[in-house]
């Protein structure tokens, strides 16, 4: 039980990914903070689950090698990111097909032009691909072998040259350029690139629901275009150990006792927080760093965006399918699952030694059915019989990606009013990046307006409350 009453500079209400890594900003710059959670463990929607020996993300956001903010944040220094294989392996028509190989990779490198690009993609077109060992048998029904469709789902050989100059472009482009071009939806400015359309849909259509949670693509075209930046950019990757370690990271790199968990807030001021049991906290200033309803709920009148479910599929199978550490995507769109990967080969740390961790990931509202047909549908997408895999977990988060519909500040305010602050993805790209660009603006506008170089005040030592 915390003290009645406990004094401090700021009050960081909410121990996610925006909260710590803005409480680590604010006490590196002399400012005594405390951090306060309702749940008993931090990282909110950026949390892992134990089950079984494995380690399984309750939503799992695609990161890439390529975000700033993973490198330059304060906390984060020794956060390891794994990398999938180059590009991503598209399912298209029984066949899999490697698309996207980034600027900087072996394969890739000297496309800095079409002709370039074009010199890539035939190199890669002749490199052999992992696909499906065999077609899957279904009682009663004739098993073939498809057809090849010569370049499907990315088009002729100068399709992909197009493409390939046309990511490469896109990773040469400032953060400024993109966010200064004319703004509609992702759908939209895709067939208005001059792209052919079976590269729009067959890769790009697919990639970016992946990237943005949004099967629609009805997000802006400016989070669309950083977002592919960054996949042009580098290499998609997670987080080694799981999704919970950048708020591990974040959360010991505090000063001891300055996470408190088990701790419900129920209402906020510019000078003091309330809680449901553990009294008051008095303080020069207050940061709701919660999901979006939360900080409406203490903070009236904040706007609530939309929200893009998201429900992970976590399985395990003695035999893992042959697609290596591929983020593996489905260009004809034939089931449910948006995105899956045979997680342990990317990370070994996530399954037991000798087991395998397949992580589907499924956009929309859930169903009840979803485990039986997203088996359907993987078994068609890595070509193996899956009715013997176990289901380790299925996980669906309602309010998993806040929506980003045009028009969308990217710099939406973090400074409500004097000593009354707000942060999180909500406020800026609806990404971890975006939680960690919004924290670093309202720390930067609280160390503005508290002007000091020292502690406001001495905090005494906290009693007990779980300290993380």
């Amino acid at each position: 039980m915390l003290e009645p009453t406990y004094q401090a500079d700021v009050v960081v209400v909410g121990a996610g990914v925006a909260g710590l890594s803005a409480a680590r900003r604010l006490t590196s710059a002399g400012v005594s903070t405390v951090v306060l959670e309702a749940a008993h463990e931090v990282g909110g929607r950026t949390a892992t689950e134990k089950v079984d020996g494995f380690r399984l993300d309750r939503v799992g956001r695609l990161l890439s090698t390529a975000c700033a903010e993973l490198h330059v944040t304060p906390g984060l220094e020794d956060l390891v990111l794994r990398p999938f294989a180059p590009g991503v392996l598209l399912h298209s028509d029984g066949r899999h097909h490697r698309a996207g190989v980034q600027p900087g990779s072996r394969r890739a490198r000297g496309a800095q032009s079409a002709r370039g690009a074009l010199h890539a993609v035939r190199a890669l077109a002749s490199t052999p691909l992992p696909g499906p060992r065999r077609p899957v048998a279904v009682p009663g029904r004739q098993v073939s072998v498809p057809r090849s469709r010569g370049g499907a789902p990315l088009g002729t050989a100068l399709d992909q040259a197009r493409l390939g100059a046309a990511l490469n472009r896109l990773a040469g482009t400032s953060v400024e350029r993109l966010l200064a071009r004319p703004e509609t939806t992702a759908a939209e400015a895709l067939h208005g690139r001059g792209l052919p359309a079976r590269t729009v849909d067959g890769f790009l259509r697919p990639l970016l629901a992946a990237l943005l949670c949004d099967p629609e693509l009805t997000t802006s075209s400016r989070s669309a275009d950083l977002a592919l930046r960054d996949f042009a950019s580098g290499r998609l990757c997670l987080p080694a150990g799981g999704a919970e370690a950048l708020p591990q990271l974040l959360a010991r790199s505090l000063p001891p006792g300055t996470v408190h968990t088990g701790v419900r807030v129920t209402s906020v001021s510019t000078t003091s927080v309330a809680t449901a049991e553990h009294g008051e906290f008095r303080c020069a200033a207050v940061l709701v760093a919660t999901g979006a309803r939360d900080a409406a709920a203490l903070l009236p009148g904040l706007r609530v965006p939309d929200f893009h479910p998201v429900t992970v599929v976590h399985h395990t199978t003695d035999e893992p399918p042959g697609t290596d550490a591929s983020l593996l995507l489905d260009a004809d769109r034939g089931g449910p699952v948006a995105h899956t990967a045979v997680v342990s080969a990317v990370d070994p740390s996530r399954a037991p030694a000798g087991r395998t961790l397949v992580t589907s990931t499924v956009l929309g509202p859930a169903t009840a059915d979803t485990d039986a047909a997203v088996r359907t549908h993987l078994a068609r997408l890595y070509g193996v019989p899956t009715t013997r895999w176990e289901t380790l977990a299925v996980r669906h988060t309602a309010d998993a990606v806040p929506a980003m519909r045009p028009p969308h500040d990217l710099r939406r305010p973090v400074r409500l009013l004097a000593g009354l602050y707000v942060c999180g993805d909500h406020r800026d790209s609806g990404a971890v990046q975006g939680a960690l660009r919004s924290a670093e603006r309202a720390a930067t506008a609280l160390l503005t307006d508290l002007g000091v170089r020292r502690p406001m005040h001495t905090a005494d030592p906290l009693p007990t409350a779980r300290a993380a």
